[in-house]
């Protein structure tokens, strides 16, 4: 007599840190999965303590959290999370992190400093992630920090079709705010078929430690200028660059960005500044007292839910940004 075996079908389970359940809330109804019951816990001492309510043996994991302030709380709460999975015979654990924590220490850019994005990768390995997802990587080259897949989800078609519904594109330009983002622009400027244009960013020679020049690289007089950028922080230099193209003769100015991180004043700049309207994803939670007049925030839910699909299904996740990744 032969023993019974039992079939192997794949489940997908679904986990959200504390961070933001707005955002995993909403991943859930899209994808018509409930979000797994999770105690997690606080202790007087800041130290998380973290258990699942059902089991999750043989299922394929995604834990969703978002790295808002703060952040380390956040992102070892997400550790913890793994870890619980890997130690409960989770088949596969993929981390969805839509802001990737740490994003912007990709490198060494003097000598005696880590490189943390690596860092934040390797926790994640040795908590047991079998696979990254994330949006917008602030460096493209944090796909190679994890060892295994990297899903770099793009928020591009989302913010760019909400401009075209709302925007002549016969008088826009793309512009860049500094030199860092031209690729992002450049992006931008042929998803939209429109001209590119560049804020470059040079010190005054007459004052010292000041960069107080900013050229402009590009025909902006009398159009629509459009600036993008991967994350708002503290709203500085997006909004010199507002200023900039105002005084060069813009007839308008928007902003769009992926992640409002919106940090310190970052609220005050924005509300004071020349922008018309400034576009964000809702990758990270937005209190309501930085939700500002002018900000329009628009779901990153249902590309994730997309995405997460598509690699359940073992399908294609570049197959979303027209062979793009």
């Amino acid at each position: 007599m032969t023993g019974f075996k039992r079939p192997n079908v794949k489940h997908l389970m679904l986990f959200s840190g504390r961070a933001y359940p707005e955002l995993a809330q909403e991943v859930s109804q899209i994808l018509d999965v409930d979000i797994v019951p999770t105690r997690a816990i606080s202790y007087a001492n800041s130290e998380i303590y973290v258990r699942f309510e059902e089991s999750v043996r043989g299922s394929d994991a995604y834990v969703l959290q978002s790295h808002a302030a703060p952040v380390n709380e956040w992102l070892m709460e997400q550790l913890i999370m793994v870890d619980a999975l890997k130690r409960a015979s989770a088949k596969r654990i993929t981390v969805v992190a839509p802001f990737y924590p740490y994003a912007r220490q990709d490198k060494k850019h003097r000598g005696r400093e880590p490189i943390s994005a690596r860092l934040v990768a390797d926790l994640f390995k040795t908590a047991g992630a079998n696979r990254l997802m994330s949006v917008d990587l602030h460096a493209a080259q944090i796909q190679g920090f994890f060892d295994g897949p990297v899903d770099h989800l793009w928020s591009l078609p989302v913010l760019a079709d909400y401009v075209e519904s709302r925007y002549d594109k016969s008088e826009m330009t793309v512009v860049s705010p500094d030199a860092g983002r031209v690729r992002l622009a450049d992006m931008w400027s042929d998803r939209l078929n429109v001209p590119l244009a560049i804020i470059h960013k040079r010190r005054d020679p007459d004052v010292a430690n000041t960069v107080a020049v900013h050229e402009v690289v590009g025909e902006v007089e009398g159009r629509v200028c459009l600036l993008v950028d991967d994350m708002i922080d503290t709203a500085g230099t997006i909004c010199q660059a507002a200023e900039a193209l105002v005084a060069r003769g813009a007839k308008k100015v928007i902003a769009a960005a992926t992640h409002p991180v919106l940090s310190g004043p970052a609220t005050e700049r924005l509300t004071s500044s020349a922008f018309e309207e400034v576009i964000v994803t809702n990758t990270l939670p937005i209190p309501e007292d930085r939700r500002l007049d002018k900000l329009t925030v628009l779901s990153i839910a249902p590309l994730v839910a997309r995405a997460i699909r598509e690699v359940f299904e073992d399908g294609s996740v570049t197959s979303l940004f027209d062979g793009q990744s």
